[in-house]
């Protein structure tokens, strides 16, 4: 499991998800995504509803949103999982959450829910943490962002 910390964007402002995405390369897609806990600038489309309790889209899906409007998600934590598991699964386990979970700022960094491959977490608009099992997630971050943060040494060090 490895993490990084962003403090900054090139568009200035967290957290821009066409900014987020274009880091990935595309393979979002390959995910159906479980957004929880957010707050937006914005509520475009019915998938993601002000008053929702979560949201479940196809990583295709979510793509063409993301690209067609311009939303911020001030607090949000995007969970990815493969396109095998499905919702009733995933709902086995508690929903993530981003404020006031203590467990951000462990050492002992891990993604939320234990079915899912990647989490990216938008902390009330001024820094961004991506989780991920797979090393090209954090790989592509790290080129991307450089002036990231290794999330576990980050917590470490000042938690």
């Amino acid at each position: 499991m490895r993490g990084l910390l962003l403090e900054e964007l090139e568009r200035g402002y967290f957290t821009n998800m066409k900014e987020i995405f274009g880091a990935m390369s595309g393979y979002q897609k390959d995910y159906n995504w479980l957004i929880t806990d957010y707050e937006c600038n914005c509520y475009p489309s019915k998938e993601i509803s002000e008053n929702g309790k979560y949201a479940f889209l196809d990583g295709k899906q979510l793509t063409k949103i993301i690209e067609n409007n311009e939303i911020q998600f001030i607090w949000g934590v995007f969970t990815g999982f493969k396109k095998e598991y499905k919702l009733e699964e995933i709902l086995t386990e508690p929903l993530p959450y981003a404020d006031g979970n203590a467990q951000l700022w462990s050492k002992n960094i891990k993604i939320q829910n234990s079915l899912a491959d990647i989490e990216i977490i938008s902390w009330d608009s001024s820094l961004l943490m991506v989780l991920a099992k797979e090393g090209r997630v954090i790989e592509n971050f790290a080129e991307k962002f450089p002036k990231c943060r290794d999330l576990a040494e980050y917590n470490s060090n000042n938690h």
